[in-house]
């Protein structure tokens, strides 16, 4: 019997989930077994999945869970340095040549537990089966044109929190704007195509913002990319990976320019891949932006769980399209889960 071992996340401001209690109610149906840690941050109620048929765990149980249980997750563990023993399903972030990644290959190297890379969990073709991206993209733009709002007023962008939902978002970010007194900014997003790329347009037209929409066809020839430096806001929603061009380089932070804000989307700053050189950390919700340049500003936004400020909505999403997947935990050699398993090895081999 397969032994679904869903963790609370004990990462701030973390409240998604990425299974709803009508999926663990599939699941048990299935002839899964599914046990949910308590959480009270949760944005769905751990009760919801009592009454779905799920066994309750004491939050942050997962390491005394049984061996054979397969821990679920979205953001990182606890960094601790315990040896994983589990099969872990999350968010890795280990095969980019990110420090931090480095050092969780080597806690499942000696613990003999085996990461399941939610990022790559992808069909024969390669593509993903189960993404945030839409709501990161979504909520990226949103505190993007935060930032530009906190510069026309000469600050620089406040903390940010969750959303109830995106109407709440939509109605105190249109608020903000109008009271600037300012007209709308000129943005670009670049991977306009991808999901992260439509939640940016989305919110950003919703906004009354003007957007220019790039992808592939625009970004062919490598570089440089002057008109990035043209527009007031530039939304990254393109991964770091190898052969990834360089849409703003270290140099850019210098004067000429009308670029004000980056949303740095995809964030990955610490990859040597990034996009984006003008910076080399994350930010958080405490303190969206980091000012690389002051003449003029230049703010860069690099959240790396955006789709939390929307929790709700953000969670159901994911859990829909992902559930599918899950059902196919009994069989980890093949599909998915097989192609996930087999990276794993590659990287950690290599690690």
């Amino acid at each position: 019997m397969t032994h679904l071992w869903v963790r609370a996340e004990s990462r701030p401001n973390e409240d998604r989930v990425g299974i709803t209690p009508d999926g663990v109610r599939r699941l048990i149906a299935q002839g899964f077994r599914v046990t949910v840690e308590d959480s009270a941050r949760r944005v769905i109620a751990t009760e919801e999945y009592r009454k779905a048929g799920a066994a309750i765990a004491p939050e942050g149980s997962w390491p005394d869970a049984p061996r054979n249980a397969i821990v679920f997750g979205l953001k990182e563990l606890p960094e601790d340095g315990s040896a994983l023993v589990h099969r872990h399903i999350m968010f890795g972030h280990a095969y980019k040549g990110q420090p931090a990644g480095r050092v969780l290959l080597e806690r499942f190297r000696r613990g003999g537990g085996r990461l399941l890379d939610l990022e790559y969990l992808t069909d024969g073709d390669g593509r993903r089966l189960a993404a945030f991206g839409y709501w990161a993209g979504y909520a990226g733009a949103a505190v993007s044109l935060m930032a530009w709002v906190a510069q026309m007023r000469g600050g620089i962008c406040g903390p940010v929190h969750a959303w109830p939902d995106k109407d709440a978002l939509q109605d105190a970010l249109r608020a903000r704007l109008d009271a600037s007194g300012r007209p709308r900014p000129r943005a670009i997003v670049i991977g306009a195509k991808g999901r992260v790329g439509s939640g940016a347009r989305d919110l950003l037209t919703a906004m009354g913002v003007g957007v220019t929409e790039w992808d592939m066809a625009e970004t062919a020839h490598g570089g440089p990319f002057p008109e990035v430096l043209a527009h007031d806001i530039f939304v990254n929603a393109i991964l770091a990976r190898p052969g990834a061009p360089v849409f703003v380089p270290a140099e850019a932070t210098g004067p000429a320019r009308a670029l004000r804000v980056i949303g740095d989307v995809a964030c990955d700053p610490d990859s040597e891949f990034s996009p984006i050189k003008v910076y080399d950390r994350a930010t958080d919700w405490d303190a969206p932006v980091l000012r690389v340049a002051d003449n003029p500003p230049l703010d860069v936004m690099a959240i790396d769980n955006l789709p939390s400020m929307l929790p709700r909505e953000s969670s159901e999403d994911y859990a829909a399209q992902l559930l599918p997947v899950l059902k196919g935990l009994g069989d980890l050699q093949s599909g998915a889960w097989g192609r996930a398993s087999r990276l794993f090895d590659e990287h950690l081999a290599g690690a």
